[in-house]
């Protein structure tokens, strides 16, 4: 059964920082495009920044550039997400995703993670 597993969430203050991590199983990770999505209360799940099954290209939200980055590991079968110099607009529970390029249908999604930034 294919697993998507996130973890490093919490709560931090404004300009703190945080490392999130997602854990594939039972798939061919390196064959996944990886994204990070999130959700705020009340607003729409955005996509906060996506990777390809190589690594060779990264897109981010304009609202993350410079200030979140995207990495993986297929060693490890592992995404991450560092978020440095967050702000309180970046609160929201943080969502990953597998995707196989060529098999739509092929969309694996973990449980979230929950990211809270106040003072």
């Amino acid at each position: 059964e294919v697993q998507i597993v996130e973890s490093g969430g919490g709560s931090v203050q404004p300009g703190g920082s945080l490392t999130l991590s997602c854990v594939g199983s039972d798939f061919t990770f390196s064959a996944y495009a990886m994204s990070w999505y999130r959700q705020a209360p009340g607003k729409e799940r955005e996509l906060v920044a996506d990777i390809t099954g190589d690594g060779s290209r990264i897109n981010y939200a304009t609202s993350v550039k410079g200030r979140f980055t995207i990495s993986r590991d297929n060693a490890k079968n592992t995404v991450y997400l560092q978020l440095n110099s967050l702000k309180s607009e970046d609160a929201a529970v943080y969502y990953c995703m597998a995707a196989h390029p060529f098999v739509r249908a092929a969309r694996y999604w973990g449980q979230g993670t929950q990211v809270t930034v106040s003072s």
